[in-house]
């Protein structure tokens, strides 16, 4: 990478970041190469934390390994499987090997994953942790007690896109008063309303990049639309898909269109393939961009 992820945050161009998954298991050799796909095309690669509450390798591991083969990481952190004491413990390791940027969230319950009789923690939600964060970048843990040396993070969260959803734009506010140098949201598939998302926040002045997960078949829009909140595919995409003779190939081209909309009223974009990074390339390319020098 020619430069950090904070330089590309305070830079003028438009941002692309993607992620990639700890194994479940010990061999790393499948992660790397996922994100080698990536390379030259995105800002940064998310490590994902449990994803949907499936039990991976920790991503402070991962995010090191891919930091040493040169890529630009941003660490996902979730509230869900640690108590303070745990979470500003990981914070400090990740500091003191070099991850710089963190991206924090509460996490889904364990009843979606794959340990589903796990006891939840939840000691802090996702505004809490940011306010650990920043009291550990002033040298103080929760507790009052003085560090011996001091973190600096460049710090991330989620969001929902609902620009109706007054409970979630009330805690987005939270965020943002604690301190956010960026903002990654969930999948975008109705430009107009996320328009309408951003300018209901555009006082906050976080740059935000927009979710993109691109369609692979009717089953899995209405399985996203079924099952996880803040995700609406339009009834229009759903029949685009079935009309075509082959939805993925579709799926990747309604992305590129939201790609080149989404270039002139946000920061950057979050492309989530699900397991396919094989196909971002030709997705940013239909989208208008190119790969990063």
């Amino acid at each position: 990478m020619s430069s950090t992820f904070n330089d590309a945050l305070k830079s003028d161009r438009f941002i692309v970041t993607s992620e990639v998954s700890p194994p479940k298991g010990t061999d790393v050799s499948a992660v790397l190469e996922d994100a080698d796909l990536l390379r030259r095309w995105v800002d940064a690669v998310n490590v994902t934390d449990n994803q949907r509450a499936v039990m991976r390798m920790s991503p402070i591991a991962v995010a090191k390994l891919l930091m040493d083969a040169g890529h630009e990481v941003i660490m996902q952190l979730t509230c869900r499987d640690r108590n303070r004491l745990a979470l500003q413990s990981d914070l400090l390791a990740a500091s003191a090997l070099g991850i710089r940027n963190i991206c924090v969230m509460t996490g889904d319950y364990p009843t979606k994953g794959d340990h589903p009789g796990s006891k939840p923690v939840y000691d802090l939600d996702a505004v809490q942790l940011l306010q650990a964060v920043r009291r550990l970048e002033h040298g103080m843990d929760m507790a009052g007690n003085s560090l011996e040396s001091t973190p600096t993070f460049v710090k991330g969260a989620v969001c929902n896109t609902d620009p109706d959803n007054s409970m979630q734009l009330m805690k987005l506010e939270k965020k943002a008063r604690v301190g956010l140098d960026f903002l990654q949201t969930q999948a975008v598939y109705d430009v107009g309303r996320f328009e309408e998302f951003l300018e209901s926040i555009s006082h906050l002045e976080v740059p935000v990049l927009a979710g993109m997960i691109p369609l692979r078949s009717v089953k899995m829009a209405h399985f996203m639309n079924k099952n996880i909140p803040g995700i609406r595919v339009e009834d229009e995409l759903i029949l685009r898909l079935e009309s075509s003779e082959d939805p993925a190939i579709e799926g990747a081209l309604i992305c590129a269109e939201h790609i080149r909309e989404l270039k002139k009223i946000c920061k950057g974009i979050h492309l989530m393939s699900i397991g396919n990074n094989r196909s971002i390339p030709a997705i940013l390319k239909q989208g208008g961009l190119s790969e990063k020098i």
